[in-house]
């Protein structure tokens, strides 16, 4: 059974379509494995004249007829018509129904017509209707191009659109109950990220070698060649998307560290990032002083943590861990884990920050990179206080040589207040395993220093 957690917002605004007094259009759209269609299916719970066809990859002439084999469960009449879009979306609008075509990207790769359909009944036929068609999609490309861009048939006409994205982590972690410590909640949002299918993948009563060998390294879990298939159904060519997306998950984060790993030239690098982008699989990231359109310091991150995990552990490893077995976790994956996890920590972090200091209007949070310094949490407030802080996510305590180096750090760090004047700084420290003694006396003697344990960081998010 699947589970169903957050996305009250994206509720809520389906419903008032439904309940509008005029003919409303809603394009829904995201990625595979988000919960898009169980959305849908949760919006509609209390509405009876609602028409659901989950689209396949069959022939048009199929599609429509199992199309209208579906309609007729509700509206027997609509057996009388000619079996053509048209005629049956029409007929539809004049019941008031409520018609979800899910996968609309399948029926348009075989009715290419369709979205112009569509824009014909909005602007000439549906002055009298109260139908609400709602329009799903996982190819985003293909979405954007039949209802979205500008020059799409659709555009302009929806009154409503849902990029649907990820859960937040706190809603993910509703998903394993109070058994999961906050510790283990940061290494498995790491990990899976805030993808319910994925989420839903995992047993709570196991371990956490045991569910990552069973759904992701084993060759015949559930996840193995997820990332794979995700991505060949979007990109016709991947092979040069996976070597990006590789060359990134691998440290290569610069445009200019990207062509060298891959051997793209850089002047073609472009095309493939921001098609890549565009499919919400990376994202550009400047330091948090800079404006994206102007920075020569953007990197790149794969916005996904399962893809970045895949990427770092499964991608090219053939069938080295079936050898292993259930050892493959302990020898292969548990020693670089707190590592690769910390830059997932490194972002909760920057998302507790209003939650934890309520006291100061934060403007923006991100972090910073300058030459070798860097800084991985930092907040710009509406006051003259900035929030600059180091997260470790070792299993070792956060010494004082981490505190000092967040403070040469951020003497380089330039910024000041919006009203003028001096600014404040002040330190964070947030760690998986404590503090060493020093630290404790820095921050039991200076106001502006901040320390926060794994426990804090986690129960400001919930």
């Amino acid at each position: 059974m699947e589970t169903f957690v957050n996305r009250t917002e994206e509720l809520r605004r389906l419903r008032e379509l439904y309940d509008s007094d005029e003919a409303e259009l809603a394009v829904i759209f995201g990625r595979r494995r988000l919960g898009k269609t169980e959305l849908v299916k949760q919006s509609l719970h209390g509405y009876d004249n609602a028409v659901i066809y989950q689209a396949k990859q069959k022939t048009g002439e199929l599609q429509l007829q199992q199309f209208f084999d579906r309609a007729a469960e509700h509206y027997p009449d609509i057996v009388r018509l000619r079996e053509e879009w048209d005629e049956a979306l029409s007929y539809l609008a004049e019941q008031d129904a409520i018609v979800v075509l899910d996968e609309f990207p399948y029926l348009v790769e075989q009715t290419n017509s369709l979205p112009s359909v569509f824009q014909a009944m909005f602007d000439h036929e549906l002055d009298d209707s109260e139908a609400t068609f709602v329009l799903v999609g996982s190819s985003i490309s293909m979405m954007e191009e039949a209802a979205l861009l500008g020059n799409s048939p659709l555009y302009g006409r929806s009154s409503l659109k849902l990029d649907i994205g990820q859960l937040p982590f706190h809603a993910a972690m509703e998903f394993f109950g109070e058994g999961y410590t906050p510790a283990k909640q940061v290494i498995t949002w790491g990990i899976f990220g805030g993808v319910p299918y994925y989420l839903e993948e995992i047993s709570p009563d196991a371990t956490l070698a045991t569910n990552i060998y069973q759904t992701i390294l084993s060759r015949h879990g559930s996840l193995h060649n997820e990332p794979d298939y995700v991505l060949r159904m979007e990109l016709t060519e991947p092979t040069r998307y996976f070597s990006i997306l590789e060359a990134i998950a691998g440290g290569n984060t610069s445009r200019n560290e990207i062509a060298g790993a891959t051997g793209i030239d850089y002047n073609q690098l472009s095309t493939y990032l921001n098609r890549l982008s565009r499919l919400r699989l990376i994202d550009q990231h400047v330091p948090i002083t800079e404006q994206k359109e102007r920075s020569k310091r953007s990197r790149y991150r794969i916005r996904d943590s399962f893809f970045r995990f895949w990427f770092n552990f499964i991608y090219g490893t053939g069938d080295e861990y079936d050898e292993l077995g259930e050892e493959a976790f302990d020898v292969l994956i548990e020693p670089k884990l707190a590592d690769f996890v910390s830059g997932a920590f490194e972002e909760l972090c920057c998302s507790a920050l209003r939650p934890l200091y309520p006291g100061h209007t934060i403007t923006q949070t991100g972090q910073w990179w300058y030459g070798e310094h860097e800084i991985d949490v930092v907040g710009l407030t509406a006051g003259d206080t900035i929030l600059v802080g180091e997260c470790k996510f070792q299993q070792s305590p956060l010494g004082y040589d981490a505190f000092a180096k967040l403070q040469e750090h951020a003497e380089e760090l330039r910024w000041t207040p919006q009203g003028g004047g001096e600014r404040v700084t002040k330190y964070l420290l947030f760690s998986r395993s404590g503090f060493t003694p020093a630290v404790k006396e820095v921050a039991s003697e200076r106001e502006v220093v901040d320390l926060f344990t794994v426990e804090d960081a986690v129960g400001a998010l919930r």
